[in-house]
């Protein structure tokens, strides 16, 4: 791959290479510095903690430096009026990769268009966050040993999050899955998922209680409602209306797996203790996870 703009780009074949890879660097804690003298830029038009750290702190464990803006909607030449274009150009002439992530859909694709060096979507408004669905579905791999005939329950705000429809795209290369979605009326996912899922023979149903489906599935994907994306009434008709908590909890079987790309609100209220002690949360690892992806990522674009 020259860039990572969208999950649709992954073979099965580089799914595995870039996980291989991971593992090796999950058992090493310390690093060949590869990438020594190579420069990442971070661009984040968005808030970010787990991405834009994971990606900065992957690049200086391999020996390579960083620059970054955290905000650059508001500390960078875009409150002066540049263009997306013209950061491109000017920045992809100091960096050897950028990872951007921007609030507008499909401006990680024209940054690609532009760079003269491999561009990172970390995530693109309501579109695609692709480096957090392979870090999902490795997950699930080391979680479950296997990436076919899984049930999958996907919660939450899917018309706005991005990382459900990056997961879909993921679990669609894969035979044998069967996904069901679970969200508010208002927020249900997007014809072009359901579209994609069909050609690649993926059972799918919506289904509206989620107490009688988590008994029976072997990943309950939960995320958070997109607040940032849209209107304040749909927001509040929504919000608290999917939930994990002491409650329900227990109707998971013990080999189930609870994954959330974070940050979590009030979609999952477990206490701490189950949080640490329970094997079937499984978020935290899934954030940790994120590393050791990145890490492979970044080699596999930049050697």
């Amino acid at each position: 791959m020259e860039h990572f703009i969208e999950s649709q780009q992954l073979t099965p074949e580089i799914i595995f290479d870039i996980f291989s890879r991971a593992d090796e660097f999950r058992k090493d804690k310390i690093y060949d510095p590869i990438l020594r003298g190579k420069v990442l830029a971070t661009l984040f038009y968005e808030p970010s903690t787990r991405t834009r750290l994971s990606f900065e702190t992957a690049m200086l464990r391999l020996g390579g430096s960083v620059v970054t803006t955290e905000n650059a909607r508001e500390f960078s030449s875009a409150v002066k009026g540049e263009t997306l274009q013209d950061s491109i150009r000017v920045v992809s002439n100091y960096a050897d990769c950028i990872v951007m992530r921007h609030y507008e859909e499909g401006m990680a694709k024209i940054a690609s268009e532009i760079s003269k060096v491999p561009v990172i979507n970390a995530g693109d408004g309501k579109g695609q966050h692709p480096t957090q669905a392979l870090l999902d579905l490795y997950t699930i791999w080391k979680e479950t040993g296997r990436l076919t005939n899984l049930k999958i329950a996907i919660v939450g705000d899917l018309a706005s999050g991005r990382t459900a429809r990056s997961l879909c795209y993921l679990l669609g290369k894969f035979p044998g899955n069967e996904i069901i979605f679970l969200s508010p009326e208002h927020l249900k996912m997007k014809q072009d998922i359901k579209e994609y899922l069909s050609r690649h023979g993926v059972s799918y149903r919506e289904e509206k209680n989620l107490d009688e489906v988590l008994p029976n599935v072997d990943i309950v994907y939960m995320t958070r409602i997109q607040k940032e994306r849209i209107t304040l009434d749909e927001y509040n008709s929504a919000r608290g209306k999917y939930t994990i908590n002491q409650n329900n909890f227990n109707l998971l079987n013990k080999n189930a797996r609870i994954l959330h790309p974070l940050p979590k609100i009030d979609e999952i209220v477990l206490p701490l203790e189950t949080e640490e002690k329970d094997d079937r949360v499984a978020y935290f690892r899934q954030a940790e996870n994120g590393l050791y992806i990145r890490m492979a990522l970044l080699v596999h674009l930049m050697m």
